[in-house]
């Protein structure tokens, strides 16, 4: 079985013509050591007015760090109220975040809150992303992701100021307009993807993740990595299909000039300071490289597409319960600097460079194996991360046929972005290599 690899987009059927036109949306984006502090001055860049009242979405562990309460003092000094929910659970499903959106109802009415607070990783942001966006709109998460798992229903009011404050350095979640959640019932992770779910600012403090502990700073890591290489090599816009119309543009589009550049920055910030990050949290200078970088993978990814590895992690994740990050990690070697080389060397070639690997007098397909050895070899420095599929999950042979079928056959938003065409066959033999990454 193979994916539908006209790339066209999901619209109505239309005159096929390729796309033409690019765009680039971002959030506010208020960066460095201390942002936190100007919390105040964001929302009323924003228009939101003293007295007004909010809720700060997070989790329970932030809550005892102490990072809750120090954006809270910020914003209560600066003459605002602010509830806390800290229900968000790790890899949320619909049902949590629609517990997070009946919180939010119950204290503040089907209306909702005057702003809205995303404070941790991406659970956490994306939890507030959805919250904000459904509390708007009216209904529950389901109305709003795509059929035939939710009803497809468009988001049509992005609702009440949203800030977005990561306390990672890897999901991108801060800027991004899709919203992940699991399905348990179905075994499959499903999105809402809208330019109404995007925040309208992030506050990047690196600060605030220094207490993020070795195997979290390097799961998250990888997956900002993911974001760059995957965002780096995929499609270019232009050799997409154009919608219908503008308003039917997806929000994963294609590489641009814009988002190249990004993937470049990222790439080498990411990959240069993840080991000092790792094993030196209070590393302030690393934490700030590691922070920037992630922002800017997310910037080139989640504009471009992330591709083939972040829709075989979806699977694995919903099936065994591991986190996105590490998933990312042991896939990326088999998928996306291994099967998808093929669609053009070169690239991968320039990705080695990027990542600092002596690629003098190699060609293009022996400095692609050089950066797929240098990449496994960074994943056992860090020391924390599993050696694969096998080690992360148990996973085994007799597992790999459903994964396969479930990546193809759920994940078409993701492959259309890939630049390989994939069958489910493809997929099973991606994943056996997957299995184990080293010995």
């Amino acid at each position: 079985m193979t994916t539908g690899y006209e790339r066209s987009v999901s619209a109505s059927p239309h005159e096929q013509r390729a796309e033409s036109v690019w765009e680039f949306r971002m959030p506010q984006v208020r960066f460095g050591r201390g942002a936190v502090e100007e919390l105040g001055h964001q929302f009323r860049d924003l228009g939101v007015a003293e007295g007004a009242q909010g809720v700060l979405v997070t989790d329970e562990t932030l809550v005892s760090l102490g990072h809750a309460d120090r954006v809270s003092d910020e914003l209560e000094a600066a003459g605002y109220d602010v509830a806390v929910y800290d229900g968000v659970e790790r890899e949320p499903s619909v049902g949590a975040v629609d517990e997070c959106i009946a919180f939010v109802r119950d204290e503040a009415g089907p209306e909702g809150f005057d702003f809205y607070v995303g404070l941790g990783g991406g659970s956490a942001l994306d939890t507030a992303k959805a919250t904000r966006a459904v509390v708007a709109n009216g209904g529950e998460v389901l109305d709003y992701i795509a059929e035939p798992t939710g009803e497809g229903e468009r988001l049509t009011d992005a609702g009440e100021p949203l800030v977005l404050l990561p306390t990672t350095a890897g999901t991108g979640s801060e800027i991004s307009p899709v919203a992940i959640f699991s399905v348990p019932e179905k075994e499959i992770k499903e999105g809402i993807s809208s330019n109404h779910v995007r925040a309208d600012a992030a506050v990047l403090d690196p600060t605030l993740t220094t207490t993020l502990p070795p195997d979290l700073t390097a799961e998250t890591a990888m997956d900002a990595l993911g974001h760059a290489i995957e965002g780096y090599t995929t499609h270019d816009y232009d050799s997409l299909l154009a919608p219908s119309n503008a308003e039917e543009r997806p929000v994963y589009a294609g590489r641009t000039p814009i988002t190249e550049q990004f993937s470049e920055r990222a790439i080498r910030l990411l990959s240069g300071n993840v080991r000092k990050a790792v094993h030196n949290g209070d590393d302030l200078d690393a934490r700030e490289g590691m922070l920037q970088g992630a922002l800017f993978g997310a910037i080139a990814g989640l504009t471009a597409g992330a591709t083939l590895c972040h829709a075989m992690a979806y699977p694995v994740g919903n099936k065994y319960h591991t986190t996105h990050g590490e998933t990312i990690a042991v896939l990326t070697p088999a998928s996306t600097i291994g099967y998808n080389v093929a669609s053009d060397p070169s690239k991968f070639a320039d990705v080695a460079d990027l990542f600092g690997v002596e690629t003098a007098g190699l060609s293009d397909r022996e400095a692609a194996t050089a950066l797929r050895e240098s990449y496994v070899d960074l994943q056992r420095d860090l020391n924390v991360l599993p050696s694969g599929l096998a080690e992360l999950a148990g996973v085994e042979e007799d597992d790999i046929g459903w994964l396969a079928t479930q990546t193809v056959e759920t994940q078409q938003r993701l492959l259309r972005c890939n630049p390989r065409p994939v069958t489910v066959e493809d997929c099973e033999e991606i994943f056996r290599d997957a299995l184990y990454n080293w010995e």
